[in-house]
């Protein structure tokens, strides 16, 4: 019996790993530009957070939020790559505030394009078509942050 037992846990957790794995590789495969758009909204969000150390202006809160949201829908829409919100590449931390806030600007209209992709499924089209609606948002509150520092300089 202990034999049996020993012989066939480990195959049961091969088979388990070899059935998951091949999934996770083709759905990362199908949908690599959203894991570029996650990539580049998180990074968005991070030149975003490091502002002028003064306290977060609205409009950058509500470009955040809306980021935020869009990490959501695009999760749903394609796959979860399972990382935090704060796993992003590092922030310049000598780069100037209003230049963070064009970068923001600059990764929130690539992560724009690589979910433009037509989507070929139907149930995720409304899960993508909301997550374009978020980051025009963000990309409207970045820009109002970008004017008002601008009219401020």
């Amino acid at each position: 019996m202990k034999l049996l037992v020993k012989l066939v846990v480990p195959a049961l957790f091969f088979a388990l790993v070899l059935a998951v794995v091949p999934a996770t590789s083709s759905a990362q495969e199908k949908h690599p530009a959203y894991l570029h758009a996650l990539s580049d909204l998180r990074a968005a969000r991070a030149h975003l957070n490091h502002h002028d150390g003064g306290e977060l202006r609205h409009e950058e809160k509500e470009a955040i939020h809306h980021i935020d949201d869009a990490i959501q829908e695009i999760k749903k829409a394609a796959i979860d790559d399972g990382k935090d919100l704060n796993d992003h590449p590092p922030v310049d931390a000598g780069m100037e505030y209003v230049g963070r806030l064009r970068r923001a600007r600059q990764l929130l209209g690539q992560a724009r394009e690589d979910i433009s992709h037509e989507e070929d499924n139907p149930s995720a089209r409304g899960l993508q078509q909301r997550a374009f609606r978020h980051i025009d948002q963000a990309i409207h509150e970045v820009d109002e942050a970008i004017r008002i520092v601008a009219s401020h300089s």
